[in-house]
C-alpha cells in the first residue's frame, strides 16, 4: 500500500477510509503470521517424532527389509519437513536440531565430465572498459543415464575491470536442491525407479553401487523428500484441471502403512480419481488417506458437482446428496452373476451374462464416435437391450429364493438399476469403472515390492509422484524426461504459469 506523502491534505472520509484499510492490511499479516507459526509448531512436532522413531530402540518385530523400507521413509520425511520448514521461514532456512554434516567428499576423479562454462554476456564493464577474468568457481553436479555416472562440472568466470574494481560473474543455476549434488536427470531417475518401477532405495543403493558411485539410502531419501515437497504445486494444479471435467471416476484400495509407534502396520487407502478415457486430456491424481472414511472423498472433490462412476461404496453417498450424480459400474454388476454362473452354472446368471454382454458390444461400436453420436446410438441399440434386461430381473428375483447367491446378485443390480443405466443419456459417460481401475493396477504391481507406506507423509507423497508419472504415461510421455525437465524447469517456473509444466500440457524445453 502507498502511503501519501502528506496525510494533512486528506478529508475526514479519507482518512477513515486509509485507517480501515491499514487495519485490514494489518489483520491479514496477522492472520498469515499465525498460519504460518501453527504450521511450523505442527512440523516441528511431526519432525520430534519422527526423530524419536529413527534414533529410538529399533523394533524387534521387524526384519532386515522391512527396516530398510522404514528407514528410507524416515529419511525423506525428515529432508520433506525441513524444506517445507524452509518455505514457511522468513528466515534463512537451518534443520531442526539437524546433527553436523559432514564435510561431502569430492566426487570420484575417475568419472567422466562434462564441463558447462557460465560467462557473463559481456565482459565490458559499465565505466566502459574491458574486464579481464582473474579466476573462477566451480560446482560439480552427478548426472546418470541407466548404468553410466557422469560429473557437470559448471565453471563460473570471474571478471574484473582493472579502472573501478568492479567484479561481475554468472548466477548459479537454480537447482531443485540448492548445493546437492545431484542433476535434475539422477533425481528423475531416483524418483521413476522408486515409483515407476516399484525400486525401494536399498535396491537403488545397490545398482548405483555397481554403476561405480555407492550412494547412501539416507542421501537418496533426502532427495526423495525434497522434490515431493517442490513437486507438490504441481500436483495440485493436476488435481484443480482434473475438477474441471464433468464426469470422474473414483475408486480406492487399501495399503498398509507403517505405525512405527505400535510397531506393527496398518491398513491406509489409496483414492484415484480420472477423467473418462473418451477425454483427450489423460490424466489421474491419486490421494492417500490413513483410512476408507468417505470424508475423504468428499475432501478431495470439494465443491465439484459432475457426474462420478463409482461402485456401491457407502463413502460416496454423502456426495451424492451434495450435488454429486451418481453413475454405476456395469462391470461390478456383471462381476457377481459371472462369479455364479463360473462356479455354479447358473442358468439365469448365464442369460444375464448375454444381455450384458450385448450391452458391451454396443460401447466397442461407439468407443471412436463423438459424445453426441455415441449417446444416438445407445438410445437406438442398447436401450432397448437395458429395458429387456431390467425385465428378465424383475421376472426372475420373483423366482429365486430371498438370501440366495443369484438373489443377492439380482438385488444388487435392480437397487441400483437407475445408477446403472444413467450412461445411455449421456455420451461422456462410460458403462463401467474399469478405465480408474486400470489406473490403480501400478500400486497393486509395487505393493509386492515396497511392502507397505513406511508413513502417511510416505505415503503422500508417493501418491503425489506417482500422479505426475502416470499421467505422464497416459499422455505418452517418458516419465524420466518429463520430469527431468520438470526438475530442471521448476525452480524459476513462475507460480501462475506452474499449469503449463502439467503433463497433458507440457512440451520440452527449447535446447
Amino acid at each position: 500500500m502507498n502511503l501519501p506523502a502528506n496525510l494533512d491534505h486528506l478529508s475526514p472520509e479519507q482518512l477513515r477510509t486509509l485507517a480501515a484499510e491499514l487495519i485490514a492490511k494489518v489483520g491479514e499479516k496477522d492472520r498469515e503470521l499465525h498460519y504460518r507459526q501453527t504450521r511450523i509448531d505442527q512440523l516441528t512436532h511431526e519432525m520430534a517424532m519422527i526423530k524419536r522413531y529413527q534414533f529410538g530402540k529399533r523394533s524387534e518385530q521387524l526384519d532386515s527389509t522391512q527396516a530398510s523400507l522404514l528407514e528410507e521413509s524416515i529419511d525423506a520425511d525428515i529432508a520433506a519437513i525441513e524444506e517445507e520448514l524452509a518455505q514457511l521461514s522468513t528466515q534463512p532456512a537451518t534443520p531442526v536440531e539437524a546433527p553436523q554434516k559432514p564435510r561431502r567428499a569430492p566426487l570420484p576423479a575417475n568419472l567422466p565430465r562434462t564441463v558447462i562454462h557460465h560467462e557473463p554476456e559481456s565482459s565490458t564493464c559499465g565505466c566502459g572498459c574491458e574486464m579481464k577474468r582473474i579466476g573462477e568457481d566451480v560446482a560439480e553436479k552427478l548426472d546418470y543415464v541407466p548404468g553410466v555416472f557422469t560429473v557437470e562440472r559448471h565453471v563460473r568466470g570471474k571478471w574484473v575491470c582493472a579502472t573501478c574494481e568492479t567484479l561481475i560473474q554468472a548466477p548459479v543455476p537454480a537447482h531443485v536442491i540448492d548445493k546437492g549434488i545431484p542433476t535434475a536427470g539422477l533425481l528423475a531417475q531416483v524418483l521413476v525407479a522408486k515409483y515407476a518401477d516399484h525400486l525401494p532405495l536399498y535396491r537403488q543403493e545397490k545398482i548405483f553401487a555397481r554403476a561405480g558411485l555407492a550412494l547412501p539410502r539416507s542421501t537418496l531419501g533426502q532427495w526423495v523428500g525434497v522434490c515431493g515437497v517442490r513437486l507438490q504445486p504441481l500436483v495440485d494444479a493436476l488435481r484443480q484441471a482434473l475438477l474441471t471435467h464433468g464426469v470422474l471416476h473414483a475408486d480406492e484400495t487399501p495399503v498398509q502403512m507403517l505405525d512405527p509407534g505400535k510397531k506393527k502396520t496398518r491398513r491406509a487407502y489409496l483414492w484415484a480419481y480420472c477423467p473418462t478415457s473418451y477425454e483427450s486430456v489423460r490424466g489421474v491424481v491419486y490421494d492417500f488417506a490413513p483410512s476408507r472414511a468417505g470424508e475423504h472423498a468428499r475432501a478431495f472433490l470439494k465443491d465439484w458437482q459432475g457426474k462420478l462412476v463409482c461402485d456401491d461404496y457407502a463413502g460416496y453417498k454423502a456426495s451424492f446428496g451434495a450435488g454429486v450424480i451418481e453413475l454405476g459400474c456395469m462391470a461390478h454388476a456383471r462381476r457377481k452373476f459371472y462369479e455364479l454362473h463360473a462356479n455354479h452354472k447358473s442358468e439365469v446368471a448365464g442369460q444375464t451374462l448375454a444381455y450384458i454382454g450385448m450391452l458391451y458390444d454396443v460401447e466397442r461400436e461407439v468407443a471412436t464416435l463423438s459424445p453426441d453420436e455415441r449417446r444416438c446410438v445407445r438410445q437406438e441399440k442398447a436401450r432397448a437391450v437395458a429395458d429387456a434386461l431390467h425385465a428378465w430381473m424383475i421376472s426372475q428375483r420373483q423366482k429365486v429364493p430371498d438370501g440366495s447367491a443369484i438373489a443377492k446378485a439380482l438385488d444388487y443390480s435392480l437397487k441400483r438399476w437407475e445408477a446403472l443405466t444413467r450412461y445411455l443419456d449421456d455420451g461422456n459417460a462410460p458403462i463401467d469403472n474399469n478405465w480408474v481401475e486400470n489406473q490403480i493396477r501400478p500400486w497393486a504391481i509395487g505393493r509386492s515390492n515396497w511392502l507397505f507406506a513406511g508413513s502417511l507423509r510416505a505415503g503422500q507423497r508417493a501418491a503425489a509422484v506417482m500422479s505426475l508419472v502416470r499421467s505422464a504415461q497416459l499422455n505418452g510421455l517418458d516419465p524420466h524426461a518429463y520430469l527431468k525437465d520438470v526438475l530442471e524447469r521448476l525452480p524459476t517456473q513462475r507460480a501462475s504459469a506452474i499449469s503449463d509444466l502439467l503433463p497433458h500440457r507440457w512440451t520440452p524445453a527449447a535446447p
